[in-house]
């Protein structure tokens, strides 16, 4: 059985403001990347952003293997704790992601963990960076492989 860690993280200068999502989803034997993932969301919450790189990198998962196992690693308590089952999920756009995030896998095969910021830097990184690329006249879409 294959086992992922993910690590995902949003962005939002503003809040609500520019935000973008970043994901790095790595092979949890050998700890090699498989995949990153970042993407500009337009006008958006943080929290928005952060749903948004569950769902994203979740679905990247799905598409290598739909019977993965997956941790994934958040700074985000927020997202955590909801995805988890401990808080209830208030907001209406933040629950349609949760419902998404949650089809997209077999909900016994993922756990959540909650992180520190500094130990989500590399998606942290990838979010900025596809904000940056989008504000310098790019398309603020990163697919790595």
């Amino acid at each position: 059985m294959t086992h992922f860690l993910m690590e995902a993280d949003g962005a939002s200068r503003g809040n609500p403001g520019h935000a973008s999502y970043g994901v790095v989803i790595r092979d949890a034997a050998t700890g090699e990347i498989v995949a990153e993932r970042a993407r500009v969301l337009g006008h958006a919450t943080n929290n928005v952003a952060e749903y948004s790189g569950l769902v994203a990198g979740l679905e990247v998962i799905a598409e290598l293997d739909k019977d993965a196992f997956v941790e994934v690693r958040m700074d985000s308590k927020l997202v955590v704790e909801q995805m988890s089952g401990r808080w209830k999920i208030k907001h209406p756009d933040m629950r349609d992601l949760a419902m998404r995030a949650r089809e997209i896998l077999l909900f016994t095969n993922v756990t959540y963990t909650w992180i520190p910021r500094e130990d989500n830097k590399f998606a942290d990184a990838l979010a900025n960076e596809a904000l940056d690329e989008h504000l310098a006249g790019g398309s603020g879409i990163i697919e790595r492989p």
